[in-house]
């Protein structure tokens, strides 16, 4: 189709995200490297590396200063990396001053800290999107509180929940990687100053106050080089499978739920078939499925990459630059989609009813059993529930009229009242606003 679906023409709209694309462009990502080169000179010059008057001259060019990445395309493909190309294009920019640019730096420092600036900012649409997600996952759990259908275990009929139960499940994984955030950011977002092999030993006994002045120049953590310590990235990059997966979980229970024989629920626009007239494709949930398993597939190869061979290693960390802007996209673009479906939701009460009537009631056997162990042994209790069932099959009654019938004696004097759907919500309610309260 396409060697870059993320921002194609043809497929863009469908598992792209503008946002994600403005975010990760490579303008933008020149433009942090320049901010990182331009921070370095003014941290140098606190810190009496260079003359202050240089670090002020450097630090107000590079604060205009704009280059095509077309025109470092060359020096990368002769370096590996953008930053020596980068670096040339500055000098000639700033004359004399030229000379104290990237001072005690290497291409990864620059990398690094530009990655950790651009990290940043797709964090924070991330979290404000996730933050959308859970929002109107609670609306619509809330919304669908009373409303009853059948659980589902191993694609079986197991016993009744509530509809606002199954949504407060798919706002529950969500609800954990939000509050894992803060720790998430503190782990990514530092300053990376190592020099050449990771030792800062071109700046000497200046290397921690250096670090430190760059990092409070480029609002980052301080702390030591990080240039074979890729771990942070690994997390970074479970945290968007996390994400993606759970954004999954709730489109494919939708594509479920929407099918035609089944059909409880609906969400989304749908899309229509090239020749069926009648079809109304599930294609936002499909996305979101394909976008979870593709961000799931590019997870290992950051593990890969965090395993460099020795102080640098080219090969590995090329491995970060393939995979985290597609896993980034994938996930933004599965949240976008995720919002417009839950925000979109639909049940059919009736066509929900009728699933949990099927089978004479049998949903509602392990209930009626643990209702009558208050009166005799549970073993017993499921003999006497078996046999109900039996009976109601054979007589085409509902398993309430069939226990009424067979166990009028033992202790429970209502069935059908006893196993009534508000009976049954009940425990559903108290779950459902256990998930939902560990987000407040």
């Amino acid at each position: 189709m396409t060697p870059s679906p993320f921002d194609s023409a043809l497929l863009g709209p469908l598992l792209g995200d503008a946002d994600a694309a403005e975010i990760l462009s490579e303008t933008r990502f020149v433009a942090h490297m320049i901010t990182v080169e331009g921070a370095l000179a003014r941290a140098c010059g606190k810190v009496g590396l260079i003359p202050q008057d240089s670090a002020d001259r450097i630090s107000c060019v590079l604060s205009q200063t704009q280059i095509d990445p077309q025109n470092l395309g060359a020096g990368t493909a002769a370096a590996g990396v953008p930053v020596p190309a980068l670096v040339k294009r500055l000098q000639a920019e700033l004359g004399q001053d030229g000379q104290f640019v990237h001072w005690g730096a290497t291409s990864q420092d620059i990398v690094d800290c530009a990655h950790a600036l651009q990290w940043r900012d797709m964090l924070d649409m991330l979290a404000a999107r996730v933050a959308q997600v859970l929002d109107a996952l609670q609306s619509a759990s809330d919304g669908h509180a009373q409303t009853l259908m059948a659980g589902r275990t191993r694609s079986q009929v197991a016993t009744p929940i509530s509809f606002g139960l199954r949504i407060a499940t798919w706002a529950q994984p969500l609800i954990a990687l939000e509050q894992a955030l803060p720790d998430l950011r503190a782990r990514l977002l530092r300053v990376q100053f190592g020099g050449a092999s990771g030792s800062a030993s071109s700046v000497g006994g200046h290397a921690a106050a250096l670090s430190a002045a760059l990092a409070q120049q480029l609002d980052l953590a301080d702390g030591p080089c990080w240039h074979t310590d890729r771990s942070a990235i690994v997390a970074l990059g479970g945290w968007l499978a996390a994400v993606s997966a759970a954004l999954a979980k709730a489109a494919r229970d939708l594509v479920i739920m929407g099918r035609s024989e089944i059909s409880e629920a609906r969400a989304g626009q749908g899309g229509g078939s090239s020749t069926m007239p009648q079809k109304s494709n599930p294609v936002a949930a499909e996305a979101v499925i394909t976008l979870a398993d593709w961000t799931a597939c590019l997870q290992p190869a950051l593990a890969r990459a965090a395993s460099p061979l020795e102080e640098r290693d080219g090969a590995a960390w090329a491995l970060e630059w393939l995979a985290l802007p597609q896993m980034s996209s994938a996930t933004a673009a599965a949240l976008r989609h995720a919002l417009g479906l839950i925000q979109s939701v639909t049940a059919d009460p009736a066509r929900m009813a009728a699933q949990l009537d099927a089978g004479n009631g049998a949903a509602l056997a392990e209930a009626a059993s643990f209702a009558l162990a208050a009166y005799m042994p549970r073993p017993e209790a499921q003999d006497v529930v078996k046999a109900a069932l039996a009976r109601a099959r054979e007589d085409g009654i509902s398993l309430p009229q069939a226990l009424d019938l067979l166990d009028a004696s033992r202790g429970v004097t209502d069935w059908t009242a006893t196993l009534s759907a508000q009976s049954q919500l009940a425990a559903s309610e108290v779950m459902r606003t256990r998930i939902l309260a560990q987000r407040r």
